[in-house]
């Protein structure tokens, strides 16, 4: 990992809620930072022009779209330090009357896209580099009806870390995943219909700020996490516990 102030830092899914949160604390570090979007252009580029970041558009539906982007990032601003994949789809309902086609494009963002992200940005990182998953606290918890489809797709993630970990560990990268729990964003906004139900399973019984996992974030991508690898590190207020 490149030790002078300044890394080069990817985000995979970085115009909004978390994303942007990561986008703000990387940028504030003094981090070279491209992070990618998808269809919101105007918050993308909204983002990277108060926080001197640079925007990529990229589908995570599309693997050679995401590697684009890393080839683009590693280009413009030398070999990746720091991975962190972000972008994910949420579905919920009836797993007998949920459209398929929503459940595959929710395993090939959730699932497909971290790994070929992982490996297309590891071929472009500089040894003790960092990759992060964002993943949830549903990978060890589904208390509520409806989200199989979307546990599974964060309890993948679990085992990717693990074997990734294995496989990047001669170059000192680490690999690791941050299961957030209940996450005040547009997604899922803290007055939310569901908070009361969310809150009900929590020993802190409030949503996380989006900052919060970032500074998350921000530590495992630091040189006192460099011994952390294979982790599932879960913020999410006892939800889970």
């Amino acid at each position: 990992m490149n030790t002078a102030l300044s890394r080069s830092v990817l985000i995979i899914g970085g115009s909004r809620g978390i994303g942007a949160a990561l986008v703000k604390r990387f940028t504030s570090a003094g981090d070279r930072v491209h992070f990618t979007y998808a269809h919101s252009a105007d918050a993308a580029n909204a983002l990277a022009a108060t926080t001197g970041s640079t925007a990529l558009q990229a589908d995570s539906a599309d693997r050679r779209s995401i590697e684009r982007a890393i080839a683009e990032a590693a280009e413009r601003s030398g070999p990746l330090d720091v991975l962190i994949v972000n972008a994910g789809v949420l579905l919920s309902g009836d797993p007998l009357t949920l459209d398929p086609e929503a459940v595959d494009h929710l395993f090939t963002v959730n699932i497909h896209a971290p790994y070929h992200a992982a490996i297309a940005a590891a071929r472009v990182m500089s040894n003790a580099g960092r990759i992060i998953f964002i993943g949830s606290t549903n990978a060890d918890r589904t208390p509520m009806s409806g989200l199989a489809a979307y546990g599974t797709s964060k309890a993948a993630l679990q085992g990717m870390a693990k074997g990734l970990a294995r496989d990047f560990g001669p170059r000192e990268i680490t690999v690791n995943v941050i299961q957030p729990g209940p996450t005040d964003t547009e997604m899922n906004p803290a007055d939310g219909p569901l908070h009361q139900a969310m809150h009900s399973f929590m020993a802190i019984k409030r949503h996380a700020h989006a900052d919060e996992i970032a500074a998350m974030a921000a530590w495992i991508a630091g040189p006192e996490a460099g011994i952390v690898t294979g982790a599932a590190l879960t913020i999410d207020g006892g939800f889970a516990a």
